[in-house]
């Protein structure tokens, strides 16, 4: 009977040295260096819900990450601390990242105009070492997205999130001459003529 305890014994130590080990292969991969991105926290402010028991105060935070070699995201996060909200609307804008295209490193292939809600955002290609002409929220998604020639205009509405939303929408929206070529069928000198 000892025997079989011993055994039994043993055999416990060895699970659990292998229930130890699985956990620090788990805490090892937690730990792993994610991709890091560049962060811009476009706006932070105060939101109050009104409801029966008073006015509910809480923070809305508005972020943008990159890579500048033509990774961009944003993200909208809430909650009862600015902190919290910037460290979720961090996490919402990684869920969000979109790739763009970068003509010669450095601009965009062809003009483009984007509405988001009342505001209207006009991109267009600049000459090299024009520099960003635009303006808070536009630049800072051309700066993150890694753009350094655009000249940029915002009319209407200056709601920061719909200008960043627009802005992203309209970087997407552009088609560069390889897209072309491929959907028309045709040579690169037939298309720019």
């Amino acid at each position: 009977m000892e025997k079989e305890n011993n055994k039994t014994n043993s055999e416990r130590k060895d699970n659990n040295q292998r229930n130890h080990n699985r956990k620090d292969n788990r805490r090892r991969q937690n730990n792993r260096p994610t991709k890091m991105y560049d962060e811009i926290v476009l706006d932070t402010k105060a939101v109050v819900k009104v409801t029966k028991g008073g006015r509910q105060r809480r923070f809305q935070a508005v972020v943008l990450v990159g890579d500048k070699k033509g990774l961009v995201g944003l993200g909208i996060g809430k909650a009862n601390e600015i902190s919290e909200a910037v460290k979720k609307a961090r996490q919402d804008a990684g869920k969000n990242i979109v790739r763009v295209s970068i003509v010669d490193n450095r601009t965009i292939a062809h003009e483009v105009t984007m509405d988001e809600g009342a505001t209207k955002v006009i991109i267009k290609p600049a000459s090299a070492g024009t520099g960003l002409v635009a303006g808070s929220a536009v630049r800072s998604v051309l700066e993150i997205a890694g753009y350094h020639d655009i000249i940029s205009k915002s009319l209407g509405a200056r709601s920061k999130i719909n200008m960043a939303r627009a802005t992203i929408n309209a970087l997407l929206s552009i088609k560069t001459i390889e897209q072309v070529q491929e959907e028309r069928g045709k040579t690169r000198e037939e298309i720019l003529g």
